[in-house]
């Protein structure tokens, strides 16, 4: 039987809000996300991610939910592997393995919460010169690149982390593209690379919780039980990679009833902040509806 084996694994994309950016769990160098076996003892998939995750780490995992399964041939050097991803979130704190590593070491061109996106700027510029090398495509590649990047009078959306990590890819600007495609190291697009296809995985699981920050109230899962609305709207604005707007920000918080007042004030050095509560009843009171929790709107 010839060709390469074909091996299956869980892999976690284990995300906390630490020291006020949000993190992921990696190990090794170059980084990967944490990976475990399925058991006989296991009676589910998500089971066994939450079981071997808490066991490695030390971390409990609070919402977890699964993302995608890859097997893509040529997109990990290791052979073929069937990977099959979760989402999981937690509280911050030293895990008992590996690291915690910023999403922007990453994925630099994500964030977008000074005025004009910075970060972006130089892969954006990378990118147009890539569609302008091929005259027959180039149009259809400014037209992705716009979409993606929020261009031309587009919006940015952010849940697109996943797409503008593909088009990168596909442009041979990450340090995970095929060696037939990929750019000298100096053109690359900022940002560490991971092993094999971690950070595509990763990609994925920025994108889903941004986008499920939208309608369902998962931030409260990476606050601590305790926060300032200040607090709550900078942990939205790391996540989403984009800002919000203040008073419209509190506004809907206080019209969808989220949080609750605890009766204990936090000392800031000027005037006290009032500090907040997740309301747990939300979970019941609107399960079928679903909760919305305001979405990233520029200043």
């Amino acid at each position: 039987m010839s060709g390469r084996a074909v091996t299956a694994e869980l892999l976690a994309v284990v995300v906390a809000m630490v020291d006020g950016r949000p993190a992921v769990l990696t190990l090794g160098e170059p980084p990967r996300l944490p990976a475990g076996p399925l058991l006989p003892s296991h009676r589910s998939l998500q089971a066994a991610t939450r079981a071997w995750v808490e066991e490695q780490t030390g971390r409990r995992l609070g919402y977890l939910e699964q993302l995608y399964t890859f097997a893509d041939l040529d997109r990990d050097d290791r052979g073929r592997r069937i990977s099959i991803s979760y989402l999981g979130l937690t509280t911050p704190g030293e895990p008992g393995i590996g690291g915690w590593t910023g999403w922007y070491e990453l994925f630099p061109w994500e964030d977008h919460r000074d005025a004009g996106g910075s970060g972006a700027e130089p892969v954006v510029d990378r990118l147009r010169a890539w569609a302008d090398a091929d005259a027959d495509r180039r149009d259809e590649r400014l037209q992705r690149v716009a979409i993606s990047f929020g261009l031309a009078g587009r919006a940015w959306q952010p849940e697109l982390t996943l797409q503008r990590y593909e088009l990168l890819y596909e442009a041979g600007l990450v340090a995970e593209a095929p060696d037939e495609t990929r750019r000298p190291d100096g053109e690359l697009a900022p940002g560490g690379r991971m092993l094999g296809d971690h950070r595509r995985a990763l990609a994925t699981g920025i994108a889903r919780l941004r986008a499920k920050i939208g309608y369902r109230p998962v931030v409260f899962e990476l606050m601590p039980a305790a926060f300032t609305l200040r607090q709550l709207q900078d942990g939205v604005e790391a996540l989403s990679g984009h800002a919000v707007h203040t008073q419209n920000f509190r506004r809907l918080i206080e019209q969808q009833d989220l949080v609750e007042e605890t009766g204990a004030l936090l000392e800031t050095g000027g005037r006290p902040a009032r500090l907040y509560r997740f309301r747990r009843q939300v979970l019941q009171e609107r399960h079928v509806a679903g909760t919305k929790v305001p979405t990233a709107r520029a200043r």
